[in-house]
C-alpha cells in the first residue's frame, strides 16, 4: 500500500495520522533519507523507518503528534549499538521529523438563515468545510450555499444519523426558532464535537438549558457548549457576527484547551450555570 494514498485515504475518512520522515542522514544508519513511517490514530503503521528501538520512539512521539496536532524534530545517534534490533552495527546519526496529517476542519451549520450565509462564507475562507443543515429547501439550497461541501434540506432528525461527527467537528446552531435550536441541542451535547454553540441571549440559553433537563439531560452535559457564541468584539451585523463565531473556532482548534475558555463568552460553564440558573 502506497503511503501517500494512505494519507489521503485517512484524510478523507476524518481519521488523524502522523507521518514520520527520515530528513537528514550522517554515516551508517540502517535505512535511507526520505524513508517514511505513517502511524494511524489506532496506532497501526505503514512503511518504516528501519525498525527497532528507534522506530519504537518515533512511535510514541507519533501518537503524541497527532494528539496536540504539534510536530516534532527527533535526534537519533547510533554510536556503536547494535541499532534497530536488526543486529547491523551503525555508528551514525539521523534526524527525524514528525509531522500531523489531520483532516480538514468540518463545520456543521444548523439553520440556513443570513446569519449562516456569512459563517459559511467566512469559515470557508478559514479552511472549514462547511456542511449545511436546514427542514426548509427554500433557504438550504446551493444557490445560497455556493462554498458549502454538502447541504441537507431535510428535518434535523432525519439528517443526524447521516453526519460523521468526530472530535475534530464543529456545531454551530442558528436555527429559525427557539424550539428548532432545542431539537438540535438535545442531540448535539451527546456528540463528541471539538466546538458546540448556539446562538441567543443568555435569557435563551437559560430556557434552552432548563427544557432540557426536565427530559432527564444532566446540565454538565453542557458544560463544553457556546452560547451565546461568538468572541465578545461587539459586533451587530451578520457579517460581524459570523467573524466572532469563527473566530472563536479558530481558538478553538488552535490554542491549548487551557486557552481557548479564557477566550470565550459562554455561559455553558458549572460557576456561571449555578449562578444564572439558581
Amino acid at each position: 500500500m502506497d503511503i501517500y494514498e494512505e494519507v489521503v485515504r485517512l484524510r478523507r475518512l476524518g481519521q488523524k495520522c502522523a507521518l514520520a520522515t527520515i530528513v537528514q542522514v550522517n554515516g551508517s544508519i540502517p535505512s535511507y533519507e526520505s524513508a517514511k513511517l505513517l502511524v494511524r490514530e489506532d496506532g497501526s503503521m505503514l512503511g518504516t523507518i528501519g525498525g527497532g528501538c528507534v522506530e519504537a520512539e518515533v512511535w510514541n512521539v507519533a501518537r503524541d503528534v497527532m494528539q496536540t496536532e504539534r510536530p516534532r524534530h527527533m535526534n537519533f545517534s547510533l554510536g556503536q549499538d547494535a541499532a534497530y534490533d536488526n543486529g547491523l552495527i551503525c555508528g551514525g546519526q539521523l534526524s527525524v521529523f514528525v509531522e500531523p496529517v489531520v483532516p480538514q476542519p468540518r463545520l456543521y451549520v444548523f439553520g440556513a438563515g443570513h446569519i449562516s450565509k456569512s459563517i459559511s462564507k467566512i469559515a470557508t475562507l478559514a479552511g472549514f468545510a462547511t456542511v449545511i443543515v436546514d427542514n426548509r429547501e427554500a433557504f438550504a439550497n446551493r444557490e445560497r450555499f455556493p462554498e458549502a461541501d454538502e447541504i441537507f434540506a431535510e428535518e434535523y432528525e432525519d439528517v443526524f444519523p447521516k453526519l460523521p461527527i468526530r472530535d475534530t467537528s464543529y456545531l454551530v446552531i442558528v436555527t429559525r426558532g427557539h424550539r428548532d435550536d432545542m431539537r438540535v441541542m438535545r442531540w448535539a451535547v451527546g456528540t463528541n464535537a471539538k466546538y458546540i454553540a448556539m446562538i441567543g441571549s443568555k435569557r435563551k440559553v437559560i430556557g434552552v438549558v432548563k427544557e432540557l433537563e426536565k427530559e432527564g439531560i444532566p446540565r454538565e452535559a453542557f458544560e463544553r457548549a457556546f452560547a451565546p457564541m461568538g468572541l465578545d468584539i461587539g459586533a451587530i451585523t451578520p457579517e460581524e457576527i459570523a467573524v466572532s463565531i469563527v473566530a472563536e473556532m479558530i481558538a478553538m482548534r488552535r490554542a491549548p484547551e487551557s486557552d481557548w475558555r479564557a477566550l470565550s463568552k459562554s455561559v455553558f460553564t458549572s460557576e456561571s450555570l449555578r449562578a444564572l440558573l439558581k
